[in-house]
């Protein structure tokens, strides 16, 4: 399985990528919102972690997808998106039209509407959305600056401090706004406990 890739960008297109990585050219398709991220990249060095999929009907003609996304972190939010019944590869690559902190922070504060505006989705499908994924939404929703390299590596420290402020007894919104008020100080944040004792700093400082 094909996990990620690195190459040159060699081609854009509306809803695909074309990757040279010799001695082959990979066509990768790519959600809009990652378009939009790679269109000032062509003829650079890329990278684009990856989802192996098979398109079309068992009784018929099979087609092997690659999927890509620029973080770690934007794949594992498609994945679970894919996993709503009805939503397939081809309806959640539409849907990604914002970034996945918009999207699934309309999930999580249970914006259907929002989500009924997407590509594809519509409202019935918006609250079987909202059903399944509210509460596994939270460490994406708080993700800033997902096109970022160290991404992957802020998502895990805003997910651990996260469930350590629930832990402590806050409640899903005030750890929100507390991990939201830390983040806006730019700091990278090495681990959760670091993260910890500067949102009650900032916190004293606030009182």
């Amino acid at each position: 399985m094909i996990s990620k890739i690195t190459g040159q960008l060699t081609a854009i297109h509306n809803e695909r990528a074309i990757i040279t990585a010799p001695p082959f050219d990979y066509e990768v398709l790519i959600p809009e919102y990652t378009r939009r991220q790679l269109q000032n990249e062509l003829g650079k060095t890329v990278s684009l972690h990856t989802i192996y999929s098979i398109d079309g009907n068992p009784q018929g003609k099979l087609s092997p997808r690659l999927i890509g996304f620029l973080t770690e972190a934007e794949r594992e939010f498609f994945d679970l998106f894919c996993s709503v019944d009805g939503v397939g590869t081809r309806k959640a690559l539409r849907a990604m039209l914002r970034p996945v902190q918009e999207i699934a922070t309309a999930i999580e504060e249970k914006d259907e509407k929002f989500l009924a505006s997407l590509p594809g989705i519509g409202s019935a499908m918006a609250e079987r959305i909202v059903a399944k994924l509210r509460r596994k939404v939270p460490k994406f929703a708080l993700l800033v600056g997902s096109s970022l390299p160290d991404a992957d590596q802020r998502i895990d420290v805003v997910s651990e401090t996260y469930e350590a402020l629930l832990a402590l007894g806050h409640s899903e919104s005030d750890a929100r706004h507390l991990i939201d008020k830390a983040l806006t100080s730019k700091v990278k944040f090495k681990d959760s406990a670091e993260m910890i004792q500067a949102i009650y700093t900032l916190n004293r400082q606030g009182n």
